[in-house]
């Protein structure tokens, strides 16, 4: 129940806390590389820039690499023929709050060898940029985008980056970052008063606004009266 002080509020209003004790990512333990031969593989190509392996669930081989060599790193899995890691399954982040590194994370399949592998980049909340992998994978392009808009990660070589998911002009941050309030960080009042003073033109290219036939704008000639479309 709440009580008339509303004090049980009071938590959503301040945000989340900072964890007592260690202010670093939350690791695991090591696990057993043999059984991953990309794991080997990686520490045997590029040695110090693979920071840390671990495995979660019992079978899911995790390994974290220098952020600043993500787009080599990745361009190997992909083309090297003992690892050909042709999908990228997902791009998405994982913020632990307290300050913590916010983590970019990459899964991987490979359909030739039939097999999972999950890369990390640990990111400081005072540099959140990494290389874009597009150009890998042109899958990553909405994911990234996604990533960008919901946690502040800002994708180098980016071909379009921009928000996804909120309004352009959405000015209360990143909602998927642990220092978000519940509540956002305007008022009901001045949410609601920025939702209803939105322009769809802030939302769409002039070229996709043609398309749809906009107010204002010429529609495309073969819907033009009188006209046939060739």
């Amino acid at each position: 129940m709440v009580d008339e002080s509303g004090s049980a509020f009071d938590a959503v209003e301040q945000g989340p806390q900072a964890s007592e004790g260690d202010a670093g990512t939350p690791r695991r333990d090591e696990g057993d590389l043999s059984v991953h031969p990309s794991v080997t593989a990686l520490q045997d190509r590029f040695g110090e820039t693979v920071l840390h392996h671990e495995v979660q669930a019992g079978d899911q081989h995790v390994v974290f690499v220098d952020a600043a060599r993500n787009r080599e790193i990745l361009e190997w899995l992909r083309d090297d023929p003992e690892q050909r890691y042709d999908l990228l399954v997902d791009v998405t982040a994982v913020d632990y709050g307290g300050g913590k590194p916010i983590q970019v994370v990459y899964q991987l399949w490979s359909v030739g060898h039939k097999r999972a592998l999950r890369v990390k980049c640990e990111l400081p909340l005072e540099g959140l940029s990494i290389n874009s992998v597009v150009q890998l994978w042109n899958a990553a392009n909405w994911l990234e985008r996604e990533v960008y808009d919901l946690f502040g990660v800002e994708f180098v070589d980016h071909p379009d980056l921009r928000r996804i998911l909120m309004p352009q002009n959405y000015a209360e941050g990143h909602p998927l970052r642990k220092d978000f309030p519940l509540r956002g960080r305007f008022s009901r009042a001045e949410q609601t008063r920025r939702a209803l003073s939105q322009d769809y033109h802030d939302d769409y290219t002039p070229e996709s606004l043609e398309v749809g036939g906009a107010p204002g704008l010429a529609p495309p000639e073969s819907d033009r009266p009188g006209e046939e479309a060739p």
